[in-house]
């Protein structure tokens, strides 16, 4: 077998154990949000804790996950049958949601390897059900997991998993939801076992080494097609500043040769908001616009990140500090430093970049209690549309970027929660015009059969996503509260309201901008 066809053999291989892993996971857990819409992602890391492969789940887990298995390290030295679990921004994470396990995997007494999942819980405890509220620090959004020994030596910590169960609002769904991940885990390990035992532990150490190299290779490669020069570009978070002073992000793209340096000097100081990123989740962000320019067939591993340099000013929204708040800067602000990169690239390479697709998760939390007194908390993203791009128009009703996740059916939001869905349609002609058209956004209606505490955190709702190369742009998001009798009251993102029963929240998502002038 050639070098080529060796190589796709095995990133298929070490692939096809974190797609297991997340099998495990989507298949075994209790919330509608990752049973469902499965937000969660899987992947696979070397003894080092270098990646060595990811399944195809959430751009903005994925990228960030090396932090995680890095800032577990302290609690070496391991032993068989432990996870680690951690959560928190500052130490590995990316908001409070997104709780991460990781697992050393031995062999014949030696740590071979990692195995971690990164789920969103629908609830983490804080001022608000969903735990994604209009806060201004961390400590308003959630219980804070450092890096922790969930399991020691195979036995479970179960003082430790009492107090976390015990600061969340639905502990028993919480509960399955951590089974899955540690389900997951132990598919992880035996799967790389046996992986080891069939091909040998110097061959599948020599794989993954060759399987980064080459992805540094193609990297490094898709740069080096880039022309030489300095690119920039400037966009802002409605819901960031105010509307005479937006909060600008900001970054000059400079490719030299086959290197490319993001700088992001002159993006707004941090926020007294949940909009700030921590640099795990702008290297995330930075990372996926490469690795979309990057060959389908590239396998996705610490390569590609080889190339990459950043410069981040400390305490500005793309290098939050502790203890600011973060859970919107991981959904919304993620998606702003994409657009703004892609903008900046776009002047490199008016031929392949499209336009601003919606810019925004339109994240959508809410919980109280049923008419028994059982509690329920629910998380979703709303799509929207796609910008259109030089090949055609825009995908409409689609995740965009930096969230990857599925639809949430309908049935199943009514059957788990008291909500009743009386629309879910395409926004017809949100899409900006243009030669392509960008995809159009959607409208959801929501009515709640029990009074309910519910955050919207959305951005692009004062200014639509741009077109690009002449395009126009799509429409700005619009939020809701409808009465019991119809009456409508505006909503300003980022929402946190109380709603009785009977009452509905309407949410109309962004379209995607346009490409080129229309004719």
């Amino acid at each position: 077998m050639d070098e080529a066809a060796s190589l796709s053999v095995w990133n298929a291989v070490f692939a096809s154990v974190a797609d297991e892993m997340g099998v495990t996971l989507g298949l075994t857990a209790h919330s509608p949000n990752i049973r469902e819409r499965r937000d969660y992602s899987c992947a696979v890391f070397d003894a080092a804790g270098e990646m060595i492969a990811q399944a195809a789940h959430i751009p903005v887990h994925l990228g960030a996950m090396p932090e995680a298995i890095r800032a577990v390290r302290r609690l070496e030295p391991w032993r068989q049958g432990d996870v680690a679990i951690v959560n928190d921004p500052y130490l590995g994470g990316t908001h409070l949601p997104d709780v991460s396990l990781v697992a050393p995997v031995f062999y014949r007494g030696e740590v071979i390897a990692f195995v971690s999942n990164r789920a969103h819980h629908a609830d983490i405890g804080g001022m608000s059900a969903g735990s994604m509220p209009n806060s201004t620090e961390l400590f308003q959004e959630g219980v804070i997991i450092p890096p922790l020994k969930l399991v020691d030596a195979g036995k479970r910590n179960e003082a430790l998993f009492e107090l976390i169960l015990r600061n969340v609002r639905t502990p028993e769904e919480r509960r399955g939801d951590f089974d899955a991940q540690l389900g997951a885990i132990r598919t992880g390990e035996r799967r790389l076992l046996e992986l080891v035992e069939r091909r040998g532990l110097e061959a599948v150490a020599t794989a993954s080494a060759h399987l980064k190299a080459y992805a540094e290779r193609l990297a490094r490669a898709t740069i080096a097609a880039i022309p030489d020069g300095t690119y920039r570009a400037v966009d802002h978070l409605d819901i960031a500043g105010t509307p005479a002073e937006p909060a600008e992000i900001r970054v000059a793209v400079t490719i030299d040769g086959d290197g490319a340096e993001f700088d992001f000097t002159g993006t707004a100081s941090e926020q007294p908001a949940s909009v700030n990123a921590v640099a795990a989740v702008t290297k995330s962000a930075v990372a996926y616009c490469l690795r979309v320019l990057m060959p389908e067939h590239a396998p996705s591993n610490e390569g590609y990140f080889r190339p990459l340099s950043f410069v981040l000013p400390e305490r500005s929204l793309v290098n939050a500090q502790p203890q600011r708040a973060v859970s919107a800067g991981n959904v919304e602000t993620s998606q702003r430093i994409t657009d703004v990169v892609l903008a900046a690239l776009r002047e490199a390479l008016p031929g392949r970049i499209p336009a601003s697709s919606a810019g925004t998760m339109s994240n959508f939390t809410y919980g109280g209690l049923r008419a028994d007194g059982t509690p329920f908390a629910s998380y979703e993203t709303i799509p929207g549309g796609a910008g259109g791009g030089p090949s055609g128009p825009g995908l409409s009703g689609i995740q965009t970027h930096m969230t990857n996740t599925a639809n949430t059916p309908v049935e199943t939001l009514e059957r788990v929660h008291p909500i009743r869905v009386w629309t879910f349609a395409l926004r017809a002609r949100s899409g900006g015009p243009g030669h392509h058209r960008g995809g159009d956004g959607v409208v959801k209606e929501v009515e709640f059969l029990a009074p309910a505490s519910v955050s919207i955190v959305g951005d692009r709702r004062r200014t639509g996503p741009p077109g690009a190369n002449g395009g126009e742009d799509g429409l700005a998001a619009r939020d809701t509260l409808l009465s019991a009798t119809g009456e409508p009251r505006p909503l300003e993102a980022p929402a946190q309201v109380l709603v009785r029963a009977g009452e509905r929240v309407r949410i109309e998502t962004p379209g995607g901008g346009g490409w080129g002038v229309q004719a």
